[in-house]
């Protein structure tokens, strides 16, 4: 039997899992609320694993082992800054923003909660904050786009253009039809597939090289460097690499799944299954990447896929080493992955469109079932464009999403993280710290002063323009500063 036969019958299957679940939540969507945000429904164990799928992408399994492969143990600070991010996110956000929203005329995305949060009457900050959603969302859905190409082109030989529209077909298909509960659901099972590939192939690559030991004697002789946590890094790399972290505040796909928990009191619960669920991914993505290297230099006949694109070494391993049909359980891990992502990426860019925009100033009283095809149009439409921009064959998974994920942290991550802890916050502090912030990340970015990651100036930025605009105008009203105090004491009733 040929490889790709059992590999394709095991994507085929996934897939077809994939869509009739999205056909189940289409039964259970009955307006455009439910298609944007599950009607804030989501039990502790579904937010959880939902979240992290969606946060996880094709980087997961591309992007973090290619980059531990090509340059050892050092790039890992990357993983160590996105936990720590992370956690603080559950910590101080996550249940905050879910209570905030729902005081804050129980709002659905988070245009609309920044609108009602900082009394916008005339609307700058919703249609600012949806254009930033739309900018930096479409390279980051062009991202995941890349890396379900490159998984099909690997996999089965296709040529890149082709791979291009066979990996995103299905992510497209069950978004248009379930919305949030299809894309929930499915990030689910997607979550469970990614640890166990995660877990199980650094387990058979430590196997296969002959042990522990065995294998750190090999990396050690090919060298000491990839065992070195500051090979090549200076003081600016490592805290670039840990900036990484900041960007959790502000990623409007994981506020989303906050947004949409049953109650605040689920949140706790669904941190501790969260965090489990992401220090055990990332500590598998790492060792594959690392012990790969100890894989690849006693095989070196083995190593031509790797040469060429080093974000292909989960897909060479899971190849070598596993039986085809598990090979293609493996593989399907990261297929999960780029689908989880992706498929959220786009809903919110929809909900960005339909509700910020559409129904904020074009159709103000369109009904439910409008603004649910409208919503589906605007899925379609945004992964067109996201497939376009990903037809350059030359695009790499963490190039991409480093950009996107730095946009998000520096124009939303402040704004979100003092409009849920300091009720002083204004209007004008909120739109001058997301202006600054995606601003300082356009510009550093082009030309990369002192090496920095630009998140970090754009955190900083963003965050001294809240806080500096904020006390120089007016105090929010009254009711402003009501509604805040309600939520904070709904918050902390636990």
């Amino acid at each position: 039997m040929n490889v790709s036969t059992p590999l394709l019958v095991t994507f085929l299957v996934y897939i077809f899992g994939m869509v009739l679940i999205g056909l189940m939540a289409y039964r259970s969507t009955k307006n455009f609320d439910d298609y944007i945000l599950g009607g804030r429904s989501l039990g502790s164990v579904v937010t959880a694993l939902s979240a992290g799928a969606s946060d996880m992408s094709g980087w997961l399994l591309m992007g973090l082992p290619g980059a531990i492969f090509l340059s050892g143990i050092s790039e890992s600070w990357i993983a160590i800054g996105l936990i720590m991010g992370a956690w603080l996110n559950w910590k101080i956000v996550a249940g905050r923003l879910r209570v905030q929203t729902e005081h804050h005329n129980n709002a659905l995305t988070l245009p609309d909660f920044f609108t009602s949060r900082f009394e916008d009457h005339n609307k700058i900050l919703r249609v600012i904050s949806a254009v930033i959603i739309l900018i930096f969302f479409t390279i980051y859905c062009a991202s995941g786009v890349v890396a379900g190409a490159r998984l099909f082109e690997s996999t089965f030989g296709m040529s890149y253009e082709t791979a291009i529209w066979a990996g995103a077909a299905a992510t497209i298909l069950y978004t248009l039809i379930g919305g949030f509960l299809a894309i929930s659901w499915t990030d689910t099972v997607q979550a469970s597939l990614m640890i166990f590939a995660l877990i199980l192939t650094p387990v058979m690559v430590i196997v296969a090289v002959g042990g522990l030991s065995d294998s750190m004697a090999v990396i050690e002789a090919k060298s000491m460097e990839n065992l070195d946590m500051l090979k090549g890094l200076n003081f600016v790399a490592v805290i670039s690499l840990l900036g990484w972290g900041l960007g959790y505040f502000g990623q409007p796909h994981i506020l989303a799944r906050f947004m949409a928990a049953d109650s605040h009191h689920s949140i706790r619960t669904a941190s501790r299954i969260g965090m489990t669920w992401m220090i055990l991914c990332l500590g598998g993505a790492v060792a594959v990447g690392f012990f790969g290297i100890a894989y690849f230099q006693n095989n070196p006949d083995q190593a031509a896929g790797v040469s060429q694109n080093g974000e292909r070494i989960f897909i060479e391993l899971a190849r070598i080493l596993f039986n085809p049909w598990i090979a293609g359980i493996l593989l399907s891990a990261i297929l999960a992955a780029v689908m989880s992502t992706l498929s959220c990426q786009l809903l919110v860019c929809s909900s960005a469109l339909t509700e910020d925009l559409y129904k904020g100033f074009l159709r103000k009283h369109a009904s439910q079932k409008e603004l649910v095809w409208v919503g589906r149009l605007m899925v379609l439409l945004i992964a067109l464009i996201a497939i376009a921009l990903a037809m350059n064959p030359d695009n790499r998974v963490l190039g991409l999403v480093s950009y996107a994920w730095a946009g998000f942290g520096a124009a939303f991550g402040p704004v979100v993280l003092f409009g849920v802890c300091w009720k002083r916050m204004t209007r004008n502090g909120a739109l001058a710290g997301m202006v600054i912030g995606a601003v300082t990340v356009l510009v550093w970015k082009q030309y990369a002063w002192l090496g920095l990651y630009e998140i970090i100036p754009g955190f900083l930025f963003a965050s001294i323009a809240i806080v500096v605009i904020s006390l120089m105008g007016r105090e929010p009203s009254d009711e402003a500063q009501a509604r805040f105090a309600a939520a904070e004491a709904e918050y902390n009733t636990r």
